[in-house]
């Protein structure tokens, strides 16, 4: 297990490499730990366990902060930022057309404290407290609230799906899984419904892992197939559907020409503009379709 832990923190580093620190050139932004809740792009800072915490909230030009608004806060891979997502996903834009949020953490170090590393900070109770944050300042909708993430920040959206049970709708992961020692455990899952959909490439060293990961979700929360089965998107791209005993739904496709990386990112290491789906469009019309069940 040593050997697998040290092997996939490698692994998740070096499918970032090569990523350069962007600078913040939108005139808009405001680098400050009380934002004006508004249209527009804003650097924000949140104290958290003894920690300052970073993060960008980006909010669509149709935001109006009298109106309930749905949320998605998008967790970059190690070593990452969460203005590198933006650039590499265009989350921005579909929020921009479907009228949402996106906040973009920064890890500690440039990484979460997932399910096999990257750090120790208590990320998930951050998520928490920058979620009711979100929802008391800018009023987003509690029964909206969505995680998505690649790599790292798909394995801390697995984590805070069940830690922060209640907290979070459904979750979108690319190239990260329910995955090390704490999945492991028998009784490790989330006591209510949260929904999945998750990108899983053929060619990801560690595909294997997060196919076996994915199964053991399945098995814990008594998921079974949705009939008739959905039909696959291509020729190398594999879709199943599952609804679980608990009402929540679980999408997997498997993406045979893809590695490590974000179907449909455009720019960075985690690129994959040419694998034939958009997991951001994907991951959002989950998302529409899969509020919080109460």
């Amino acid at each position: 297990m040593a050997t697998w832990f040290v092997s996939l923190a490698l692994l998740s580093g070096a499918a970032a490499c090569g990523d350069s620190e962007p600078t913040a050139t939108d005139p808009s932004a405001s680098p400050s730990a009380a934002a004006v809740p508004g249209p527009g792009q804003h650097q924000l800072t949140m104290d958290h366990g003894g920690v300052t915490r970073r993060y960008r909230v980006h909010a669509p030009p149709s935001y109006r902060a009298d109106q309930p608004t749905p949320l998605v806060i998008a967790l970059h891979q190690y070593p990452g930022s969460g203005q590198g997502l933006s650039q590499a996903i265009g989350m921005d834009e579909v929020a921009a057309r479907e009228n949402f949020l996106v906040a973009y953490p920064d890890g500690v170090n440039r990484g979460f404290n997932a399910l096999i590393c990257c750090g120790t900070a208590d990320d998930v109770g951050f998520l928490s407290a920058l979620t009711e944050h979100m929802v008391t300042t800018w009023r987003v909708d509690p029964d909206r609230v969505f995680l998505t993430g690649i790599s790292n920040g798909g394995d801390l959206s697995f984590r805070a799906a069940v830690e922060a049970t209640g907290r979070f709708a459904a979750i979108g992961v690319a190239s990260g899984g329910f995955i090390g020692d704490l999945a492991a455990a028998a009784d490790y899952a989330p006591k209510s419904p949260v929904s999945v959909i998750t990108f899983i490439g053929g060619r990801d060293g560690y595909a294997d892992d997060f196919k076996d990961g994915i199964q053991a979700w399945q098995k814990r929360l008594k998921c079974e197939p949705v009939r008739p089965a959905p039909a696959a998107p291509s020729a190398s791209i594999s879709l199943s559907r599952t609804r679980c005993a608990d009402g929540s739904d679980v999408e997997v496709y498997e993406v045979a020409e893809m590695g490590h990386a974000w179907p449909g990112a455009r720019s960075g290491s985690i690129a994959a503009p040419d694998v034939g789906i958009m997991a951001t469009e994907l991951v959002w019309e989950f998302f529409a379709a899969h509020p919080r069940q109460r």
